[in-house]
């Protein structure tokens, strides 16, 4: 072999030497573990995120018109007279939340069932529920249902989710006399 084969040979030599020691350092998995963890969270730590303050802002516009619905009830069930006025009604579920303003809208209406069938038939009078509820241990109860409902807009948007969402909900209760 010539003087220019042999610098060949440890240029190789070395060159192969120095991909085979690059190799070895590739196989070291020393922090991958930092790399994946910031991977997963880029791309589902940040989606979790902002899933759940989208949905736990709805939670808490529900639960904000459902004691509002709450106090409109608790306001009309005190006698016949307060669960006839509408305008009282409407004012105590609104007192209830200020987290709506005007946005918040209440209604109220006023219904007879039977004491053995609350879930059951609902008259308009209480002449009927009257003549309907017979029997020993049935009579005729006044109830009052409060509906309030909101347009809300959470933060941020997502596809296939409305940009605005309309929270609702009813309370009933025995209006007492």
């Amino acid at each position: 072999m010539g003087p220019f084969s042999q610098l060949v040979a440890r240029r190789f030599h070395r060159l192969r030497s120095t991909l085979l020691a690059g190799c070895l350092a590739l196989r070291n998995e020393t922090g991958s573990a930092v790399v994946e963890l910031g991977l997963m969270l880029a791309f589902l730590g940040v989606p979790l995120l902002l899933a759940t303050s989208y949905f736990g802002v709805l939670l808490i516009d529900q639960i904000e018109v459902a004691n509002a619905a709450h106090a409109g009830a608790m306001y009309a069930m005190t006698s016949s007279t307060f669960a006839e006025d509408s305008a009282n009604i409407v004012a105590a579920a609104q007192a209830e939340t200020n987290r709506f303003g005007s946005n918040l809208s209440v209604s109220s209406s006023i219904y007879y069932a039977c004491s053995t069938a609350l879930s059951g038939t609902q008259y308009s009078t209480q002449a009927l529920a009257n003549a309907a509820c017979t029997g020993g241990t049935s009579h005729s109860l006044e109830l009052i249902s409060v509906t309030a409902s909101a347009s809300v807009t959470p933060p941020g948007s997502f596809p296939g989710h409305a940009k605005t969402v309309t929270v609702s909900s009813t309370s009933v209760m025995e209006v007492e006399e």
